[in-house]
């Protein structure tokens, strides 16, 4: 995302330190995706920030990401589709949705699809550590090869 300060672009692979899980964030809105790039830092997390959907799927990031926050509703492609994406390709992220509508019917559709937590805008930051620590217990399933 040009313009953000310490948040990488989407055609940048960020430095990364190796003993710290990575955390993708996906968000359309500049300024919270500055905030939780702040937050997950000062938490000692790695991170590497997204304007959309399509570029996080396009970045070489994606395959060390550790757990991805996505906004539910963003231009194009919206979290929850970024992370049907994900598992149709036989790729499952742990995946932390917020969104500033968290109707029951999407915390629903949340949850059928495999999504870890959906928090509603505004949160707590100790909320979202919570979902993001939560997520990060769960497995990661990863493409299996045939043999």
């Amino acid at each position: 995302m040009p313009g953000c300060n310490g948040l990488a672009p989407a055609h940048r692979l960020p430095l990364v330190m190796i003993d710290r899980p990575l955390v993708a964030i996906v968000e359309d809105d500049e300024s919270q995706a500055r905030a939780t790039h702040s937050l997950l830092r000062a938490a000692g997390f790695a991170t590497a920030a997204f304007g959309d959907a399509e570029s996080f799927l396009a970045s070489a990031t994606r395959a060390s990401t550790a757990c991805l926050v996505a906004d539910m509703r963003m231009p194009g492609m919206s979290g929850l589709e970024l992370y049907q994406a994900l598992v149709a390709s036989g790729e499952s992220i742990p995946t932390v949705l917020i969104t500033a509508y968290p109707q029951d019917i999407t915390r629903s559709r949340a949850r059928e699809a495999g999504i870890s937590c959906l928090l509603g805008k505004p949160f707590a930051a100790e909320e979202l550590l919570e979902c993001i620590n939560t997520a990060l217990a769960k497995p990661r399933r990863e493409k299996s090869i045939p043999k």
